[in-house]
């Protein structure tokens, strides 16, 4: 039976989708940590805005506030600057399949940790669902792609582990927001605790003189735009909804759900390269669907 917080899950995946796209110039532009610095830092201003104008902070107990900073220390401080810089490395496309692999942490760990069980109908949608992003994005390539957003930069081995850090922290973090986040509180309050937490985590590096804090290049307003856009699309917007689908739904299924982002990049590579991606792609998404289906009609 579909639920909502199913969609929620693939809203977040879109979000998310759409972010990843957006996020190539101005992150090879500030470099990965300046870039997370001031995408976090307009995105803190954006939620704040909206928990003082609903008044939703007065309902935030003392208890929820340090659990969130701690899930937004590794989910976001660490997690997402470990994956813009993977990006860096290997592009949206690749550091995406790694990525991907975020929802087989979350499974495991929710099995270990939360003693949570799947129907063999979404264990089987799950299963396919994976192996359908992973096939997608491995086989999604021409063998003659020569875009920059393809191009190796950087070390390729320091570019997949920081891709799977990414993804470990993005399991744990949403497994230590799952408890607050079955109170029923409010979700934009919590995205903001854990985006200011990691914001406040990235100014003090800076402070420091750590120098992969320092921005490679000055920011322009056009690069700060695309900073904020991508934002609020992707963290503003996404993390909410994927807050939302841990009030009610599994770690485990919600990741999986959330997990289909890079096969959405797809025909978003598509627009913006102006080529249909390889037939392999096709093939990944047909079981992308397929195993997504059989997940929401559990």
């Amino acid at each position: 039976m579909l639920v909502s917080y199913d969609l929620f899950a693939l809203g977040a995946a879109a979000c998310w989708a759409l972010g990843s796209v957006t996020s190539v110039t101005p992150s090879r532009h500030l470099g990965a940590f300046a870039f997370t610095r001031w995408r976090m830092l307009m995105v803190a201003l954006m939620l704040w805005a909206v928990v003082l104008a609903t008044g939703s902070w007065r309902t935030f107990s003392q208890g929820a506030w340090g659990i969130m900073a701690i899930s937004g220390l590794i989910g976001i401080f660490v997690g997402d600057t470990a994956l813009f810089a993977a990006m860096n490395r290997l592009g949206p496309r690749r550091a995406g399949v790694l990525f991907a692999t975020h929802a087989v942490f979350s499974a495991l760990l929710g099995f270990w940790l939360l003693h949570e069980r799947m129907s063999l109908q979404a264990l089987a949608g799950g299963l396919l669902t994976l192996v359908g992003v992973m096939t997608a994005i491995v086989l999604g390539r021409h063998k003659e792609e020569s875009h920059a957003w393809e191009a190796d930069q950087g070390h390729v081995g320091a570019g997949v582990l920081l891709a799977l850090l990414a993804a470990l922290c993005q399991a744990v973090g949403s497994l230590i927001a799952k408890p607050v986040m079955s109170t029923d509180v409010d979700p934009v309050m919590a995205s903001a605790v854990r985006v200011t937490v990691a914001t406040c985590a990235h100014f003090v590096l800076l402070g420091a003189g750590f120098r992969a804090a320092r921005a490679q290049r000055p920011p322009t307003l056009r690069v700060l735009a695309q900073t904020g856009l991508n934002g609020f699309i992707a963290m503003g917007v996404g993390m909410t909804l994927i807050l939302l689908a841990l009030q009610k739904g599994d770690v485990g299924m919600v990741a999986i759900l959330s997990s289909v982002s890079p096969v959405l990049v797809l025909p978003l590579l598509w627009l913006h390269l102006g080529r249909a991606p390889a037939p392999g792609a096709w093939v990944g998404a047909i079981m992308t669907v397929a195993g997504t289906a059989l997940i929401l009609l559990r």
